[in-house]
């Protein structure tokens, strides 16, 4: 039988230890690292070199998304799993762009997990059920209701509040292009205006607060 090495990366001390707890009763699963923030993820990964990742995605200075890029830059084959409370299609979206192998919400099913640990180890792609329909409505919706990733990242920060300018300035690209993406934005959800591309953007979870 092969063990499958498991390297733990979330934030929170209970989640960190009930995974590891849980994990440990699967004959095949070692979970050889545990971190607790992006940066010690990144570092962990190089270290142990584990089979699989598994990835939360709101932590303390570099987030999951970025954890991710980080160990895909310099471990292209690395299989991370994202386990996550957060299903919006901003967070999915960059988690996948990022590299992630796949994405699990962490109310899944204990043996929903496990499996998705097994199929992540041998390369497969595992996305929970809840995410893989919202990624599919996504595909198979109107062309004006599908905001690209580099739209939703301008509507996040729309609904940060930040001014054109901020937008611009934290994406590394102009004014200009912050108001062309803008009115991209409006045509596709059907609005006029900022605060109601935030509304409309929120009430369809294509971004979160």
């Amino acid at each position: 039988m092969t063990t499958i090495r498991i390297l733990i990366a979330d934030d929170h001390p209970v989640v960190r230890e009930g995974l590891a707890a849980m994990l440990a009763g699967q004959a095949d699963f070692a979970v050889v690292g545990v971190a607790t923030d992006g940066e010690e993820a990144v570092r962990l990964h190089g270290e142990l070199a584990p089979d699989v990742t598994l990835m939360d995605l709101q932590m303390p200075g570099l987030d999951g998304a970025g954890a991710i890029a980080a160990i895909r830059a310099t471990s292209p084959g690395a299989h991370i799993l994202v386990l996550t409370t957060y299903d919006a299609d901003a967070d999915i979206l960059r988690a996948i762009e990022a590299g992630a192998t796949g994405y699990l919400l962490k109310d899944s099913p204990r043996e929903e997990l496990f499996r998705a640990i097994r199929g992540a180890a041998a390369g497969e792609s595992v996305l929970a059920p809840a995410v893989a329909s919202r990624l599919m409505k996504r595909m198979r919706g109107p062309a004006e209701e599908a905001l690209s990733g580099r739209e939703i990242e301008v509507l996040q920060l729309v609904a940060k509040g930040s001014s054109n300018k901020e937008i611009g300035k934290t994406l590394h690209i102009s004014t200009a292009t912050v108001k062309t993406h803008l009115i991209h934005i409006y045509a596709k959800l059907g609005v006029d205006d900022r605060t109601a591309a935030v509304t409309v953007a929120l009430e369809r979870r294509i971004i979160t607060l």
